[in-house]
């Protein structure tokens, strides 16, 4: 990364560090507990492989009967969480923040004022994801950088298995913890499916986000005072009443650009596509091997939905994860309609090209996204 008389604009290390000694603790599992634990997550992430192919008719072996990717699979702790997401951050950032270092060097003082602030930034990138840490029960990492504790597929690409995170919700929803898991495994796996069955997926969207943070024009400090409204938000530091005109925008909505919003409307339909076809598939294939799946469904939804009080709701806003829960809603009910109309095969057009992913009208509007698809490749008028 671009760095200025041996500075960087966030700190990475002091980052993973912030996050892991803030993080809270898992729950209590002994030894035996957390080795079987491990051991079902892995059996679980392998046989949903076979299921949700057979589900979504992706991701079939090649002719010479190998498996189509080696994606590797690895059940993690809260602070292995935090490791791999640094780098993954570090990895998709890394344009953007050269770009901030090049604009810091035309300021008088800038490589004082960098040594300072990376290390302000990474403490307030760490209390951030020392929060996330423990409500993520799962992650495809599209953009994984291999590491030594950490592989990654050889064109990139990982699944992550929160394995505490896991436990602790099975245990707050009082669900079958065999159930849950599996359940969990099988919303992954159809991500895993959709970037390693789609070869084109992963590119295209690193283009567009690529796209999006060369288009970002904002000084390192207005960054900075983003990062610290979250982190106040996170401690509680900021009083009631004192929200001021930004209320209610998350911090993605604070870079836009005009450009940007063009942008980040197609990356939020590809998102929404993404993320409701999971749901749809983890939902579909559940009657017939996760026994407890219309209980969990309902306990699950009513989790995600209701957040955790007054604190967890604003930083939830501030980070743009409300945006994310609508995602999971509109994403699925678009797919439920597509399979209704055209079927599964007719559905899977989708993955034809990026020009036949859905726009974020169309999310809405299934039927507009079936007219014109459909129209198209079957060479109606």
């Amino acid at each position: 990364m671009t760095s200025i008389g041996g500075t960087e604009m966030v700190d990475w290390n002091l980052a993973v560090a912030t996050a892991t000694r803030f993080v809270r603790p898992g729950p209590e599992v002994s030894r035996d507990e957390a080795r079987a634990i491990v051991a079902e997550l892995r059996k679980h992430a392998k046989s949903s492989e076979a299921h949700v192919r057979a589900f979504t008719r992706m991701a079939q072996p090649d002719a010479t009967g190998e498996e189509p990717h080696d994606t590797p699979v690895l059940v993690v702790d809260r602070p292995g969480w935090i490791k791999a997401n640094v780098a993954g951050f570090r990895a998709v950032l890394k344009p953007l923040l050269a770009k901030m270092e090049d604009r810091r060097s035309t300021v008088p003082g800038g490589a004082v004022l960098g040594a300072v602030g990376g290390k302000v930034t990474g403490v307030e990138l760490g209390m951030l994801l020392s929060f996330l840490a423990s409500r993520v029960l799962g992650q495809y990492e599209t953009f994984a950088p291999a590491s030594r504790d950490l592989p990654a597929a050889a064109q990139g690409g990982r699944l992550l298995l929160v394995a505490p995170n896991i436990v602790h919700v099975e245990r707050e929803l009082e669900v079958a913890p065999h159930d849950f898991r599996l359940w969990v495994c099988l919303h992954e796996e159809t991500h895993r499916t959709q970037f390693t069955a789609v070869p084109w997926l992963r590119d295209h969207i690193e283009g567009e986000i690529q796209s999006f943070l060369g288009e970002t024009d904002i000084d390192p400090g207005a960054l900075l005072e983003r990062l610290r409204e979250a982190a106040q938000s996170l401690a509680g530091a900021k009083p009631e009443g004192e929200e001021g005109e930004d209320e209610g925008r998350s911090l993605v909505d604070l870079v836009q650009t005009p450009a940007q919003r063009e942008i980040l409307g197609r990356l939020t339909a590809v998102m929404s596509l993404l993320e409701g076809h999971a749901d749809y598939v983890m939902d579909g294939v559940g009657p017939d091997v996760v026994p407890s799946v219309a209980e969990i469904r309902e306990k699950f939804q009513k989790r995600r939905a209701s957040g955790a009080g007054r604190l967890d709701q604003a930083l939830r806003k501030l980070l743009g994860l409300d945006a994310k829960l609508r995602q999971y809603r509109d994403g699925e009910r678009f797919v439920s309609a597509v399979v209704e109309e055209v079927g599964m095969e007719g559905f899977n057009r989708v993955w034809t090209s990026p020009n036949t992913l859905p726009t974020k009208q169309e999310i809405a509007k299934p039927a507009d996204w079936i007219a014109r698809v459909h129209r198209k490749t079957d060479g109606a008028p």
